[in-house]
């Protein structure tokens, strides 16, 4: 099939114009952190969930809050804690006296944006429950299952540092989010910024600028951004080299890989390069979309061994090695 470039590229120009709204919306109110904001937009753009790893105090939750107030939607933020149930969440069956039935009281998961504060701090039954909804888009209470919303996306928060009172998240849910964004300090000139505007205001309201329904309609438009059979050949290279690095020219990786990225890490490598190239106001994909997402969509899909820990290796140092080697089409 022959894809007209030029004049996908004209409808992305046309149907991406929000974008610049969305941005400027948020920027009023979030001072840098330009990578995360757009990460978390390839996220709303590609459906895919994100979970956001930083320590207190960098905006995670005021940029998530901001960038929800930016769509005209409804917000549900969830402080995840170590006594909360699985009802708290995806709601319960309350008995109703008038025609003695029992009725679904609906949680706060059927929001569109869910902001997960503190995931980590949550047991594994209330995990489980979440993994539902995530995976399935989905939610059962009682005997009955219930759809959430076509636009439902989980952007997750976790404190790094502080391990009293957390449970490490299973990885099958961890696979489910996308995305898994590392957010560090602001610059210098950054942070004078921030104390500047905050030091005696609070933040400014942000206004919705866009509608479920335009975003809706471009993660459709994102499906269509044309990805060459080369750049879909470069996406399957990186991900089996993490699973069998040998054959890909990188035998000092073996033994330090536990696990390699699951074939779920090349379908949001594919979807999500897609996204990032619709951001850029572009009809096809290239190998720096690739490249610029790669690291968020593998760092938390690679389990790595007790040699690759004793050597202090992480698995962005992994990805790192296979960036180096993989031949870029």
């Amino acid at each position: 099939m022959t894809v007209d470039i030029r004049e996908l590229t004209r409808r992305i120009a046309e149907e991406s114009a929000f974008v610049g709204a969305v941005r400027s919306a948020v920027e009023r109110v979030i001072v840098g952190q330009r990578s995360m904001i757009d990460r978390l937009l390839v996220g709303l753009l590609s459906d895919g969930h994100v979970l956001l790893e930083g320590v207190p105090g960098l905006a995670k939750t005021l940029v998530v809050k901001t960038l929800a107030d930016a769509v005209q939607t409804r917000f549900a933020r969830i402080q995840f804690t170590p006594d909360l149930l699985p009802a708290d969440l995806i709601g319960t069956m309350i008995y109703n006296q008038s025609d003695g039935r029992f009725v679904p009281r609906k949680g706060p998961i059927f929001a569109n944006f869910i902001l997960a504060d503190e995931i980590n701090r949550a047991p594994a039954k209330v995990q489980s429950a979440l993994l539902e909804a995530m995976q399935e888009r989905q939610v059962t209470i009682g005997d009955g299952t219930h759809r959430l919303d076509p636009l439902f996306i989980v952007l997750a928060t976790q404190n790094p540092i502080e391990q009293e009172g957390t449970y490490p998240l299973p990885e099958a849910q961890i696979d489910r989010f996308m995305l898994k964004i590392k957010v560090t300090y602001p610059s210098r000139q950054e942070e004078r910024e921030i104390v500047n505007r905050y030091a005696t205001e609070p933040p400014p309201v942000v206004e919705p600028v866009v509608t479920p329904e335009v975003i809706l309609r471009a993660r459709r438009l994102v499906g269509d951004v044309y990805m060459d059979e080369k750049i879909k050949e470069y996406i399957l290279d990186i991900v089996l080299a993490t699973r069998s690095p040998k054959e890909y020219g990188l035998g000092e990786l073996e033994g330090l890989i536990e696990y390699g990225a699951s074939p779920r890490a090349s379908i949001y490598l594919n979807r999500a390069s897609r996204a990032h190239a619709f951001l850029d106001g572009r009809g096809y994909v290239t190998p720096e979309d690739v490249k610029m997402l790669a690291m968020e969509v593998l760092r938390h899909r690679i389990m790595v061994s007790y040699e690759a820990e004793a050597e202090d290796i992480t698995s962005e140092d992994i990805v790192e090695r296979i960036f180096d080697k993989i031949e870029v089409p």
